[in-house]
Formats: C-alpha cells, sequence, structure tokens
C-alpha cells in the first residue's frame, strides 16, 4: 500500500489528524537542508512535502519564492532534491511527496522522473500547475509504480468539478484555503468550515488545509474541520528569518513541536 494512503489509515483509527510539512530541498544550502529536513521528519510531521526549487512559481507567495531563490543559488537541482528523496527514504519510512511545477518535471523527462522517483521511495506528486485534464502523460509514465498524483482544490471550485479532481487525485485533497497565493494568516475560519463540510460530502478522501496555517494555534483551530493541515511557508520562515544560523535544525524541529501539539491538542 502506498505510504501516504497508510498514514491516513493509521491516523484515521488513532483518531489523530496529520500534519504535513513542506519545505523547499536545498534551502539554504544543500547541506544544511538535509539536516533540517532529517530534524522535520524526527520532530513529528506525517508527511513531507519536499519542494522542488523553481525560478518562476505561480502558486507560491513572498516567502516560499525567497526558500526558492535561496535554493537555486546555491545550486540546487531536481537531481538533488531525488538524492535527498532517497538519503531520507534509507532512514525513515514517512511519505514524501515531490512538490513543485511542471516545467522542471517535464524538461526532466517524465518517464526519467517516474523511474527516478520510484527508485527514491517518493510517494507522491503534486504539480501545482498540471490540471487532472492535462495530467495523461504523467500519469501515464506512473504507470508500474505506486506514486500518486496529488491534486489541488480551490475555494471557488465548483462542486461537480470538485468531484472530477477527487475522482483523478491519489492519496488526499489538497483543500486551498483562500484564494491567492501561499502566504500565512488571512484565514476566514468560518468560510473554510463551510467549504471543508461541502469537499467532504462529496469525495470519500481524505481532506487537508493548506494555504495560511502559521503555528499551532491555527492548526488547533482548523483540526476539527479536515484530515489535516498543511504548513509551507511558516516553516519556510524559520530559515528565511535566519538563513545563516548555525542551529536551523532545532529551530525547525521547535516549530514542528508548535504545530503539533496544536494538532493534536
Amino acid at each position: 500500500m502506498n505510504r501516504i494512503t497508510a498514514t491516513f489509515q493509521r491516523l484515521a483509527a488513532a483518531k489523530k489528524k496529520a500534519l504535513v510539512g513542506y519545505l523547499t530541498a536545498g534551502d539554504p544550502t544543500p547541506e544544511t537542508s538535509f539536516e533540517i529536513l532529517r530534524a522535520a521528519c524526527a520532530a513529528g510531521i506525517d508527511i513531507l512535502e519536499l519542494g522542488v526549487p523553481f525560478s518562476d512559481p505561480t502558486a507560491d507567495g513572498p516567502v516560499i519564492q525567497e526558500a526558492s531563490q535561496r535554493a537555486l543559488k546555491a545550486g540546487m537541482t531536481l537531481t538533488q532534491t531525488l538524492d535527498f528523496a532517497a538519503r531520507l527514504r534509507r532512514e525513515s519510512d514517512i511519505p514524501i511527496m515531490l512538490f513543485g511545477y511542471y516545467n522542471p518535471l517535464f524538461k526532466y523527462g517524465l518517464v526519467r522522473l517516474a523511474k527516478a522517483a520510484h527508485k527514491a521511495g517518493v510517494d507522491g506528486l503534486l504539480v501545482v500547475d498540471l490540471p487532472p485534464e492535462e495530467a495523461g502523460p504523467l500519469r501515464a509514465a506512473l504507470q508500474g509504480t505506486d506514486i500518486q498524483i496529488i491534486f489541488l482544490v480551490a475555494p471557488t471550485t465548483r462542486p461537480d468539478r470538485v468531484q472530477k479532481i477527487a475522482h483523478e487525485t491519489g492519496g488526499f485533497l489538497y483543500l486551498i484555503t483562500k484564494a491567492g497565493t501561499t502566504g500565512e494568516g488571512g484565514l476566514d475560519v468560518e468560510a473554510i468550515r463551510r467549504h471543508a463540510a461541502e469537499v467532504k460530502k462529496i469525495s470519500p478522501l481524505p481532506v487537508c488545509l493548506g494555504f495560511g496555517i502559521r503555528n499551532g494555534a491555527d492548526a488547533h483551530q482548523l483540526a476539527p474541520m479536515a484530515d489535516g493541515v498543511i504548513v509551507g511557508s511558516a516553516l519556510c520562515r524559520v530559515i528565511g528569518d535566519a538563513p545563516g544560523a548555525s542551529d536551523l535544525p532545532a529551530r525547525m524541529a521547535a516549530k514542528i513541536r508548535d504545530l503539533r501539539q496544536g494538532l493534536d491538542s
């Protein structure tokens, strides 16, 4: 069974919610980044979104844009990102998703990507700018692997389209909590509650809420509405606030523990 699916089943049986953490591979440097990723996995995230740095992101706000720029400046590539996944897999069974944009994946070669990701122990792909209607070539390349493609649902997505996306996606539905780009704050809790309830009526898949979650208090507030929360900008900000700090892995672990405590309480 795919590790993402198995994780949601295990958490549901334990009456717990998933903490999905996004971090950009290679930020602030490849060496430091890998230690940060190890610390994040050990501190309590359930699923790792491993961001493939890209120069022209369309869905990411300034914090994640800056994380990508730092990683690219440090020389991070898709090949190195896949190597990170393989190294983490040798240490941990945590589900790993590659999060990124279609251009680098297409340039790398979809069949080559599928083989490399499968060998590295990657469990899912979330390609922000790839709608289900255009995902046929990627889906074909992934045949013979257990890698799931996860799609996003926006606050403006019509119910009939939610149903279509739910039919095409694997693992879970990524429910965007607010219009616009990634970033912390700006959450309309009642609107999120209504939207999440509507989506859960349409789809049997686990639903995770992402965009705008800053801390344990936010995680605590949103936890009853879905099967998990996704945190990205708040984690990348830990690095962005002090990219040269020598204790970044410890700082990241503390942030994860705050989110984990809020979610579990």
